[in-house]
């Protein structure tokens, strides 16, 4: 049996060379086109640490509409999970809704104006869209999966607790996360032109 094992672990290897081969390096090809098209400037990767482009999230409205993240490209975004259920993000809103107000027309380094793009973790949508109204969640991009702790957009960004956010800047890359109080505030301001 010793001497099967080898043979084994090479023959799945051969398969392994074949699979990959059979497509005649169509893949690694247009891997290597693409990187020719594209621009001197290294590739971000996409992740949710700082310094990563943000992942794409892309779901509905309350009116039904999906609005994407990479839709608000070229400002500073927050990105912040929150639900209507939960007392800690209703506590924070204010803070969030007096930030936007501040910065939302300001200049930054890497970004023209500041917003917010909410992503709920409600199941019910009624309850989502009135916590909007009564915490007067003025900014315009408001999503949900409506699959509390099932969320989408949650998993991809190994959210695991609530509130929780992370600021991109006009190219979607990360540059903080978890900006609460104070801190937000003192983050925008440090990046104003």
């Amino acid at each position: 049996m010793k001497q099967m094992f080898p043979i084994l672990v090479l023959s799945l290897s051969m398969i392994t060379i074949s699979c990959n081969s059979e497509n005649g390096g169509k893949t690694e090809k247009k891997a290597a086109d693409h990187s020719m098209l594209v621009s001197d400037t290294p590739a971000v990767k996409v992740g949710i640490n700082i310094g990563e482009k943000a992942p794409e999230i892309d779901y509905p409205s309350p009116n039904g509409e999906n609005i994407a993240l990479s839709s608000l490209q070229g400002k500073l975004v927050l990105i912040d999970f929150w639900a209507a259920w939960c007392p800690p993000c209703r506590a924070e809103n204010p803070n969030v809704v007096r930030t936007y107000e501040q910065f939302k027309d300001k200049e930054f380094i890497n970004g023209k104006g500041f917003t917010v793009y909410g992503v709920s973790l409600d199941q019910e949508k009624s309850k989502w869209v009135q916590a909007i109204k009564d915490d007067n969640l003025s900014w315009p991009n408001h999503v949900s999966d409506l699959k509390y702790w099932q969320s989408v957009p949650a998993a991809m960004y190994q959210v695991r607790g609530i509130p929780a956010n992370f600021l991109i800047d006009g190219k979607g890359i990360i540059i903080a996360k978890n900006l609460r109080g104070e801190a937000l505030g003192a983050k925008l301001a440090e990046l104003q032109k």
